[in-house]
């Protein structure tokens, strides 16, 4: 099926509203939870490996360090991670994912689906194969912009869910 397409539409102003539309399909799916999308990556993030540094996972969740310091403490304040010094270096912090924060996060998995699948609802099942090919290039080939490892500041946050998001469906 052929597409018209709006040549006003730059690339730049397509990905920013894909990224809208994609962080108002999460805060639609995880309205319960009173979750944002970081804070849901950190707690997929952690199930997967608890005891990560904090450092560490701020790149896993392509994040940038110097502000999951404040996405985490409000984790922590939420009773659903927490945070311990390294035995080894007490400069570095190491998180785990509480009983009650592992609950939530498994919660949140379902509706991290229907995310997914409405986001790419309008596609067929070629286009969506295709899309993640062409999304996947568009990510991991630029995985080292800005020096931050790609991460993303505070403004850009949900864009670091995304991949948990797809990493939910697994």
């Amino acid at each position: 099926m052929a597409m018209s397409f709006d040549f006003h539409h730059t690339p730049g102003h397509l990905v920013r509203r894909a990224h809208q539309r994609a962080v108002a399909l999460f805060m639609e799916e995880t309205a319960g939870f009173d979750v944002t999308p970081v804070q849901f990556a950190i707690l997929h993030e952690l199930l997967a490996r608890p005891g990560e540094d904090q450092v560490t996972l701020a790149s896993r969740v392509a994040f940038d360090a110097a502000t999951s310091g404040s996405v985490i403490g409000r984790l922590e304040k939420r009773g659903w991670i927490r945070r311990e010094p390294d035995t080894g270096d007490r400069r570095r912090k190491l998180l785990w994912i509480t009983p009650d924060g592992e609950a939530a996060a498994l919660q949140m998995r379902d509706a991290a689906q229907r995310v997914q699948e409405r986001l790419v609802a309008p596609l067929s099942a070629q286009e969506r194969e295709d899309f993640m090919v062409l999304l996947s290039k568009v990510v991991y080939n630029h995985h080292d912009l800005g020096g931050a490892g790609g991460a993303v500041t505070a403004s850009g946050s949900a864009l670091g869910a995304l991949g948990a998001i797809d990493a939910a469906r697994r």
